[in-house]
């Protein structure tokens, strides 16, 4: 399966009510797939707010972007927990649902061995003829999957990616040996081009939701040996890789890109509780971040 070099974690449009906006959410995967040019989207991602979404919200939202979509991006599902086996009833059911992938969050909280995660996640492979796309996020989990763990869960057949936000050196290490099918995603905006120059694929994305036209031209330029101009429109896009997460002070995903959204017309909500919106300096941190954009 070829995910493409640009994902895009996929927000969830919310009502005025919180519930799931289901128009603006058929407005939204048009414009990330037609104008933001993203190959495949990950819905129920951390972006996603998969933390709030109840099961069966998580499951019409699969079947309603897999009909949307109509085969024009590939279409990733957030199935991962720390309960493995509802991850893997989760996965099955996504896999009714049409999608072409899953990705699977290392568990947080209960924070496993390394043995631990490599039993969760194969057990959860075995489970799906669907590609599994890991994620490692020790900031969000508490749990680092290791290099040598990432490179034994590469030769099972079905688990052919990771969506790596450790550490540069973590991405090159993977990289360097890995099995030629098996690929490596930034999962951080700010690393996807120096990600690139290690050997990584492409990158999982929440600055594509308004920057993603110039993510791929970014990525274009890099792989046709247009490095300079690689290296300048990363220049361009860093103020807003940094400010989504840094506005001015650090806010949770996806608060600031929600917001980002609607400046840009697109009526997705606010956020559910824990998370908040963003305050009124940090929303004109935002503004000023786009209209420089």
């Amino acid at each position: 399966m070829d995910f493409g070099r640009l994902i895009t974690a996929m927000v969830t449009p919310f009502d005025a009510n919180g519930d799931i906006h289901w128009d603006e959410t058929a407005k939204l995967i048009d414009y990330l797939i037609e104008e933001q040019k993203s190959d495949s989207l990950v819905i129920a991602g951390t972006t996603g707010e998969s933390p709030t979404l109840s099961e069966s919200e998580k499951l019409e939202l699969f079947r309603f972007v897999v009909r949307h979509a109509a085969g024009r991006s590939k279409i990733i599902a957030g199935t991962g927990s720390n309960d493995t086996s509802h991850s893997i009833e989760l996965t099955r059911k996504a896999e009714q649902c049409g999608v072409d992938g899953i990705l699977l969050v290392a568990p947080y909280y209960n924070k496993p061995n390394q043995e631990g995660l490599f039993r969760h996640f194969e057990a959860i492979a075995q489970s799906t003829s669907l590609p599994v796309m890991l994620y490692n996020i020790p900031g969000r989990t508490g749990v680092s999957i290791s290099v040598a763990t990432t490179l034994r869960l590469a030769e099972i057949p079905n688990i052919v990616a990771t969506k790596e936000c450790a550490s540069l050196d973590q991405v090159t290490q993977i990289v360097a040996g890995a099995p030629e099918h098996f690929i490596v995603y930034s999962g951080d905006d700010s690393s996807a081009l120096p990600a690139l120059s290690v050997g990584a694929y492409g990158v999982v994305s929440v600055a594509s939701h308004v920057a993603g036209s110039l993510m791929k031209d970014m990525m274009d330029a890099f792989i046709k040996g247009q490095v300079q101009e690689a290296a300048n429109l990363h220049q361009k896009l860093f103020p807003l890789f940094k400010g989504l997460f840094e506005c001015p002070n650090p806010l949770p995903n996806p608060s600031a890109v929600k917001y980002a959204l609607e400046l840009k017309g697109f009526k997705v909500g606010g956020v559910r509780l824990p998370l908040i919106s963003p305050n009124e300096n940090e929303s004109a941190f935002i503004r000023k971040m786009i209209e420089e954009l």
